[in-house]
């Protein structure tokens, strides 16, 4: 019989685990975001969301009631409360996840870890589970994510959804195994101060949310292909089978190896290497669709039929180890007809081969023959990006990111290309550099920008051929995808209302200095499939108090998918040229500040060289006035208004137009944020 003491023990055990169980449940959500948003993001997102679930739902079986005299992070000794099983069960998730990508003493490098082999459980077939895309900030905050350590990541999650103090956080983490939890706090409040305020916000919207999923097919033809394959494999079998009783043993003889037979089903259609589209050398000097489609095939390995059959077989069927990106809402399968071959070559220590398909393009990189045979080479799994690119033109298609490395990039320039140079649009004074480019158009490596400061922005300044067009040339900069962004710049406008003025090349003097001061608002829109961004100085304004004028600008940044994002900035006198401009309101998915929103109206807060706190507040052409509601009241005549206001007062902005229309304004809704 056993003793009451064991039976305490016993019951104690019981209540313990069902507790665990309790919290399992109640805060389920929470978890699998945490297990998500750790593991690794090499995984597609279907198998993230899986191994998420596993996580949690494995946590369960390895809970045990904490020993006496423990201390659970988060719970502070005395507390009658059932933090302790909450805090174990995300210790075993963040365990789970944490080891997701290691690979056990001895296991061969070119493999990939052990976990990522086995099918995630529950498993799924026939479907594929990812969260609902968000919009330009949380994809901002899924490329910041992914750029940053897993238990960084896992830091951040505790901290800005769950909102524990760092001292748990970092108990937490070294009971996960984690060895160097201060590190992993340090860039947790990395990833903070990109995100802003409003962090947890973007944490818990439906992008990071692994429960809210929506659910698409997998690749219905490539199902049918291996089934039919299956079928046929069966089938064959079983007449060999058939063969070998009745015949009996035969003399072994050559046969196709499996990747013969893989290669010779996938070169079929328009997966052929023999039918790939090749432009004409000369054709883009005499066509009006000067784009993609008309940059012949380049680099020296265009004609290596292995190389192209299994790049084409690649993108129908990819290994587990080939890492697949998107740039967002671009669909990644293989083409229904037949693709064009833009450019197959070694770039440093790559194989690259790049298609397009009219609405997109696609990049298959695979190591070099030398890099492959040399001892200790990383990153040896084949690679596909694949982004937008219909309605390309002679800027969007100009350049394409072939290969990075070290903190650099190499471009392939289009075919119209004459001339190259790099600057750096944070010294708008400093002479563009010429940059050397290859006979077969690769250039040579180019600086990325420093995002973890704002030191230097480099960009490409582009020439086009006179055979298309004179003295054309070009901003683009890189922003982490495959095609680089197409800078502009309108400038202000002239006196009276004059008609509305076109967005400019932004190589003059005066779009430079523009720029200059706001580059590093770019690095918000990284990873974002932008096309453009067009910086328009909507209108200048006399600051009171002799302060000197100010310039206020709207950034708008246009997608390849068509919504678009825009910045207001205010800049104001003083400072180097590169003084970053302050950003006063930001809105997504509008159509403000482009072709089809050409009025604004902004305000902010200023304080003068006295100490003097005010309200300002311009608009762009075709406004007549400009009223300040909230706690602040004011109207004035004109396109701008500057009247004395607390720092903290709440505006609210309008203008009234030439056609008597009103319009809404775009600036701060809450108190200052800068002086």
């Amino acid at each position: 019989m056993p003793t009451r003491s064991g039976n305490e023990a016993a019951q104690t055990g019981r209540i313990a685990l069902d507790r665990a169980e309790t919290a399992l449940l109640e805060h389920y959500t929470d978890l699998v975001r945490l297990a998500y948003l750790t593991l690794p993001p090499s995984l597609s997102r279907h198998r993230r969301v899986l191994a998420a679930h596993t996580a949690v739902q494995r946590a369960l079986p390895g809970i045990r009631p904490p020993r006496r005299g423990t201390h659970v992070p988060g719970q502070r000794r005395g507390d009658r409360t059932d933090h302790s099983e909450r805090d174990w069960a995300r210790a075993q998730v963040l365990r789970s996840a944490l080891r997701y990508d290691r690979r056990p003493k001895g296991w061969p490098r070119l493999l990939p870890p052990p976990r990522t082999l086995l099918p995630a459980l529950p498993l799924v077939w026939g479907l594929q589970l990812f969260p609902r895309s968000g919009g330009a900030d949380e994809l901002a905050l899924a490329q910041a994510l992914s750029g940053s350590p897993a238990p960084a990541r896992a830091a951040f999650v505790l901290c800005r959804v769950d909102h524990l103090p760092e001292e748990s956080v970092t108990r937490l983490l070294t009971a996960a195994g984690v060895e160097r939890p201060a590190v992993a706090l340090r860039g947790a409040r990395q990833l903070q101060s990109s995100a802003g305020a409003f962090a947890e916000a973007l944490l818990r919207s439906r992008e990071f949310d692994a429960c809210s999923v929506q659910t698409r097919p997998t690749d219905l033809l490539r199902r049918r292909r291996r089934r039919i394959l299956a079928c046929t494999a069966a089938g064959a079998a079983a007449i060999t089978l058939a063969t070998v009783a009745v015949v009996g043993p035969r003399a072994s003889g050559p046969s196709s190896t499996p990747t013969a037979r893989t290669s010779r089903t996938l070169a079929t259609g328009a997966l052929d290497p023999d039918r790939l589209v090749r432009a004409p050398r000369d054709e883009w000097a005499d066509t009006a669709r000067v784009d993609f489609t008309a940059w012949p095939a380049r680099g020296d390995r265009t004609d290596d039929h292995d190389l192209l059959a299994r790049a084409l077989g690649s993108w129908a069927d990819p290994s587990p180890e080939t890492r697949t990106s998107a740039t967002s809402t671009t669909p990644t399968q293989p083409p229904s007809s037949s693709p064009q071959l833009l450019y197959a070559g070694d770039v440093d220590d790559r194989t690259v081969v790049l298609f397009g398909d009219g609405d997109r393009i696609a990049r298959y990189t695979e190591p070099s023959s030398d890099a492959a045979s040399a001892p200790g080479t990383s990153g040896s799994a084949p690679t596909w990006d694949v982004a937008r690119a219909d309605d390309a033109d002679v800027t969007t298609a100009a350049a394409v990111a072939v290969a990075r490395s070290g903190g650099t990039v190499r471009y392939l320039t289009a075919p119209w290309i004459d001339e190259a140079e790099t600057r750096d649009l944070l010294r708008p004074d400093t002479p563009a550099k010429a940059l050397r480019v290859r006979p077969d158009g690769v250039t040579a490596p180019v600086d990325s920008a420093d995002v973890k400061s704002c030191d230097n922005r480099p960009v490409l300044q582009l020439r086009s051929s006179s055979r298309i067009v004179e003295k054309h040339s070009f901003l683009l900069a890189d922003l982490g995808d495959l095609s680089p962004v197409h800078l502009t710049h309108t400038p202000l406008p002239g006196g009276g209302t004059p008609p509305a003025r076109q967005p400019r090349e932004a190589t003059s003097s005066t779009a430079l200095l523009a720029w200059a001061h706001s580059a590093c608002a770019l690095d918000g829109l990284r990873g974002t499939g932008v096309r453009a961004v067009n910086a328009w100085d909507f209108a200048q304004q006399e600051l009171p108090e002799n302060g000197g004028r100010a310039v206020w600008t709207c950034a708008r940044a246009s997608t390849w998918r068509g919504p678009g994002s825009v910045q207001v900035q205010l800049r104001t006198p003083g400072g180097p040229a590169s003084a970053p401009a302050r950003v006063v309101a930001h809105e997504g998915s509008t159509a403000a500040c482009g072709r089809f929103g050409q009025h604004v109206v902004a305000a902010a807060h200023w304080k003068s060289g006295a100490g003097h706190w005010y309200a300002l507040a311009a608009g762009s052409r075709a406004v007549t006035d400009v009223t300040l509601s909230g706690q602040v009241q004011e109207k004035r005549a004109g396109r701008t208004l500057a009247v004395r206001a607390p720092r903290d007062a709440r505006l609210r902005v309008g203008a009234r137009l030439d056609n008597g229309e009103t319009l809404a304004g775009l600036g701060e809704q809450g108190g200052a944020r800068g002086d």
